[in-house]
């Protein structure tokens, strides 16, 4: 494969996409992991539970990135998407040289 092809969405085959869905989807478990976290911790932690303290707070932090990693395997709420096909239409823009103000910054 060329080295300065273009990537596109349809070629799923293309090991470029394959290792930039992987990452959209790693980035989307973090997001997931902070919505579960913050859900997670509404609950309480009593011995009505499984028994509180510190230990259940450890094993709440661990279940939620578990759940947000199987939450973006599985689809997610199409975080990743829509970061993979960014990702992949920067790929196929041409390299222009940034020449007009972003923000504060000039080049």
């Amino acid at each position: 494969m060329d080295a300065a092809a273009p990537l596109t969405l349809g070629t799923t085959n293309l090991p470029a996409v394959d290792r930039l869905r992987e990452k959209a989807e790693e980035l989307e478990g973090v997001f997931l992991n902070t919505l579960v976290s913050e859900m997670f911790k509404g609950l309480s932690t009593d011995a009505s539970g499984f028994g509180g303290g510190h230990a259940e707070e450890t094993w709440r932090g661990m279940l939620s990135e578990q759940y947000a990693a199987e939450m973006a395997k599985a689809g997610g709420i199409g975080v990743a998407d829509q970061i993979l096909a960014s990702l992949v239409q920067s790929q196929q823009a041409p390299n222009v040289p940034l020449t007009h103000a972003i923000g504060a910054y000039q080049r």
